[in-house]
């Protein structure tokens, strides 16, 4: 029996890994693909935390201006602890070998903490001072393989491609998980003293209009909810306002913070580009709704300075829409890129109702984005609570019984694959998932009504009842991407009607929850929530 089961083995399922390592843990980390494939390396803009490179910075602004983005819906105590926690998580991943950008030593004497007086910071959207640290575009990737490289260096041992079935949790305690063995067919139980879950979110039900990769299905989320916890702020989708036109690939941030403008295709900027996510995505709907195409024009930079600072984009133009950021301009459309709500948890990353599991990253709501995530906030809070969870479910499993869980849940799971291979099946799910996908950013999108929700929950459970016809083409048992699709989908099934539902719940405009006859957008509520918060910081 293992002592600290880590589920994900992106950038936090690492950062738990090591943590948990270091406290002196046993440690296995099951990954349903690879890690270096993870959704972290997609972060490309950087990682928040106020060094004091800059004067007008400093972690209370970091704070006022991560509840200000949230629109006052986060808890004010797992803030000051992510935005405190920032420079401590810098140092420790500079420690490790991340690459940050560097500037010249002359250029900043105000730091107190000497050894990051060079990292270099740029604004990103909705912060008030130049506060994510960066390596070049390429932040989540350099911090994914270096924290992979420490795993390795530490002994921590990999389980990859192992799909997550289901958990294990008798009398509302975690005992271990089910898995699919992705290469033999096999599933297999684990047996574990702790658990965390760090499976991404769910951004891949927005299929084709998303920055996700495909396998961004909220699986451990569907898990927990198999297993009786909760979860909660599941209508808050982020749509990122720069996803390239024809294929959705991220225009990180950082270009905008590098000094990019957005514009129309009468050449006429229409917003300031630095405002928070939500507010710089609809100004590009309402753009586009008017019959009007979209840009991110980046030419201003020069050659020079894209190569230095924004290399990655530039290749991605080049390939992925034939442009030359330097030369062209880049056409662009808002797409479905962070998903706010998860996985209820207590201020310990705990699973309300599931004792000795934990949740971490995007797949988690630990009350810090709110209705809306900060820029530069979500590898922070990987890192940052990634180390936190571990070392929580190190101190649960030092008193955990190591009694072996029953082998029921298993048996159950093996019986559901094989009636997967013996099922007909004559619909095709591939269908369907394009079709919900298409249906999600349509009428569960960056501007909502409740006709237009209420008809997407109406075609989400008529999807659900065809759900019974449909089934595998594929009847290998061995590497059967097919039947790993076709659980995902079940996934995204179980995910889709709360997201439907908690949005029609919510008659307000918020974030990036923004509801047609309820467009108030409380901009004084937010202020009072700042005003509030520094009254009692004082």
């Amino acid at each position: 029996m293992v002592d600290v089961l880590v589920i994900g083995s992106g950038g936090a399922g690492l950062s738990a890994a090591l943590a948990a390592k270091e406290a002196g843990a046993s440690v296995l980390v099951v990954g349903k693909m690879y890690p270096t494939n993870s959704q972290t390396s997609m972060a490309q803009g950087g990682i928040n935390a106020a060094l004091g490179n800059v004067e007008e910075d400093h972690i209370s602004l970091h704070i006022a201006d991560t509840i200000k983005s949230a629109h006052g819906l986060c808890d004010e105590d797992m803030v000051r602890h992510m935005c405190a926690d920032a420079p401590q998580t810098i140092e420790w991943l500079e420690k490790l070998g991340v690459p940050f950008s560097r500037i010249e030593a002359s250029q900043n004497e105000t730091n107190p903490h000497s050894s990051l007086i060079s990292v270099a910071q740029r604004q990103m959207g909705g912060a008030s001072a130049k506060r994510a640290c960066y390596a070049q575009d390429y932040t989540g990737l350099k911090i994914l393989h270096t924290l992979y490289d420490t795993c390795l260096k530490e002994g921590i041992t990999f389980l990859d491609e192992h799909f997550l079935l289901n958990l294990i949790v008798p009398e509302e305690t975690i005992k271990g998980v089910t898995l699919l063995d992705i290469r033999t067919g096999e599933v297999k139980q684990i047996d574990a003293k702790s658990v965390i879950i760090a499976t991404g979110g769910y951004g891949a039900l927005y299929h084709n209009y998303t920055t996700n990769m495909y396998g961004a299905t909220g699986d451990g989320i569907a898990a927990v909810l198999r297993a009786g916890g909760a979860v909660s702020d599941m209508e808050f989708i982020q749509f990122h306002p720069t996803g390239l036109k024809h294929s959705c690939i991220l225009m990180s941030e950082s270009a905008r913070g590098e000094g990019g403008y957005l514009v129309n295709d009468k050449g006429e900027r229409f917003v300031d580009e630095l405002k928070p996510r939500d507010i710089v995505a609809r100004a590009i709907f309402t753009q586009m709704q008017a019959g009007h195409e979209v840009f991110l024009d980046l030419r201003h930079l020069g050659e020079e300075k894209l190569m230095e600072l924004l290399p990655q984009e530039v290749a991605l133009c080049k390939l992925h829409e034939g442009v030359d950021p330097a030369h062209d301009l880049i056409p662009i459309k808002p797409v479905a890129h962070y998903t706010m709500g998860g996985i209820d948890v207590d201020e310990a990353l705990e699973i309300n109702g599931i004792k000795g599991c934990f949740a971490v990253g995007e797949c988690s709501n630990a009350k810090v984005h709110g209705a809306n995530r900060l820029g530069g906030n979500s590898l922070l809070e990987i890192t940052a609570f990634g180390r936190f969870s571990g070392e929580n479910a190190y101190k649960h499993a030092v008193y955990a019984s190591s009694k072996p869980a029953a082998d029921t849940q298993r048996n159950k799971d093996r019986a559901h694959i094989e009636a997967l291979f013996t099922k007909k099946g004559e619909e095709n799910f591939y269908r369907y998932r394009e079709a919900l996908g298409k249906l999600f950013y349509e009428k569960v999108g960056i501007v909502r009504h409740n006709d237009s929700l209420n008809e997407a929950l109406e075609a989400v459970i008529a999807m659900q009842v065809a759900q019974k016809e449909m089934g595998l083409f594929d009847k290998s048992r061995h590497t059967n991407q097919n039947l790993i699709e076709y659980l995902e989908f079940q996934n995204t099934l179980l995910l889709a009607p709360t997201i439907i539902s908690a949005a029609i719940a919510r008659d307000e405009s918020r974030g990036a929850h923004f509801k047609l006859g309820f467009e108030e957008e409380n901009e004084a509520f937010r202020k009072h929530i700042v005003l509030q918060w520094k009254k009692e910081d004082q």
